[in-house]
């Protein structure tokens, strides 16, 4: 099955968030063809939660899981160092009260 290219995806979550009134933001501009992409979703009460794409081996799908919680700023270092690794790396920010990022919706894994 083809891939879509990470500009692309990154481009229409962007615009399904629009869509829903979030804000969201590219904090970090990877790959436009194969960076790997986080969402880091800002709760705006001091705390966050890191997202990051997973491929499940026993089903083959691609599922959305978290990586690190917690105060935001903890949640920045591990931004700060997954960026550290890779150089390609695209990260969006969401910023949402009520905990609102989308990825769970059909099309967005």
């Amino acid at each position: 099955m083809p891939r879509l290219t990470a500009r692309f995806w990154v481009d229409a979550y962007l615009a399904r968030l629009r869509l829903s009134d979030i804000p969201a933001f590219v904090v970090a501009h990877g790959d436009d063809t194969g960076g790997a992409v986080l969402v880091k979703l800002a709760t705006l009460d001091g705390n966050a939660v890191l997202f990051q794409r997973s491929f499940d081996l026993m089903t083959g799908e691609r599922r959305w899981v978290e990586l690190s919680s917690g105060a935001e700023r903890e949640v920045d270092d591990t931004v700060a160092r997954q960026r550290g690794f890779d150089p390609d790396l695209w990260v969006i920010e969401v910023e949402d009260r009520q905990g609102r990022h989308l990825l769970d919706e059909i099309g967005l894994a």
